[in-house]
């Protein structure tokens, strides 16, 4: 088939296996080059009595960098030092799996006084995104 002939079809809730299918052939990609494979998925959790998931932190490690996705605690927990246990528990495993920097990103109506008391310094940030609001990227050292 040429590529001329090849179907473009948009799909605004595609199939998450669909997704996985793109992150495997990128590291498929990738891997000649860098030697290593993909990215490692790994999270923080707390639960409930009842299993629920009460606060967590998810990331991925890839290389030697700890890319934190999520972070959240719910309403009850914050402000009692919750999130930073699970942040500090999330780098130290990171570190153990070999990861040197961590990055992240976070808007002004979210946490970035608490990155930045975790060590996270700025390296970017874009404006209006979302509007009248502006998403900071940052990054840390960990070893």
């Amino acid at each position: 088939m040429r590529p001329a002939d090849l179907e473009l079809r948009l799909e605004t809730d595609p199939d998450p296996v669909d997704i996985a299918a793109l992150a495997d052939g990128l590291t498929e990609h990738a891997l000649p080059a860098t030697g290593v494979a993909g990215f490692h998925p790994i999270a923080v959790f707390v639960r409930d009595d009842h299993g629920a998931i009460i606060a967590g932190v998810s990331a991925l490690i890839n290389w030697t960098w700890l890319h934190v996705q999520l972070v959240w605690v719910s309403a009850e927990l914050r402000h009692a030092g919750v999130g930073s246990r699970l942040l500090q528990r999330l780098e130290s495993e990171a570190r153990q799996r070999g990861c040197e920097h961590a990055h992240l990103d976070t808007f002004s109506f979210q946490a970035r006084p608490f990155y930045q008391r975790h060590g996270y310094e700025l390296f970017g940030e874009l404006a209006d995104y979302p509007p009248g609001h502006r998403r900071f990227f940052l990054r840390k050292e960990l070893v």
